[in-house]
């Protein structure tokens, strides 16, 4: 399957989901939107997987990656009690991403170890350290202003 095939086939309702709409009005990094960069993570981490033929629970690594910063604020408010933004959001996603959708133990995981290691515990699962790796990636290309992406995934998934 490809990238945006299976991103869409295992996220639907999570891209389609309140939340998702709540991220779009929230900017990650740079110019870029905490919807748009789910999105991209989760092609990134479900494009590694492929690439290097790992065996994976494909609909956890993508499931997982859509909801890995499912946190809904605006982390950049300095009025804002988000000042340890780095430490504490993925904790705040989990609980989020719980209140909403049926999460395994595999996306639990993704999640809350997402920021490894700048949040101590390191990942138990393979698809939450491919995860970790995605999220840099993508995250230090939007910082860079580096387009990865032969498509534009917002005209994809909106």
């Amino acid at each position: 399957m490809r990238t945006e095939e299976a991103v869409k086939f295992f996220g639907q309702d999570i891209i389609n989901s309140n939340g998702m709409e709540l991220e779009k009005r929230y900017m990650q990094h740079g110019n870029t939107s905490a919807f748009l960069h789910s999105l991209k993570v989760a092609c990134v981490s479900y494009s590694i997987a492929k690439k290097l033929k790992l065996k994976v629970d494909e609909k956890s690594l993508i499931r997982g990656s859509l909801l890995h910063d499912y946190f809904l604020y605006d982390w950049h408010d300095k009025n804002s009690c988000h000042g340890l933004h780095g430490f504490t959001h993925a904790k705040t996603a989990l609980e989020n991403a719980e209140k909403e959708f049926e999460l395994n133990d595999v996306e639990k995981d993704m999640i809350l170890k997402h920021m490894f290691p700048l949040n101590l515990k390191p990942p138990k699962h393979k698809e939450s350290v491919i995860l970790c790796i995605a999220d840099k990636i993508v995250a230090t290309c939007e910082t860079l202003k580096i387009n990865i992406f032969k498509y534009d995934l917002a005209i994809i998934y909106m």
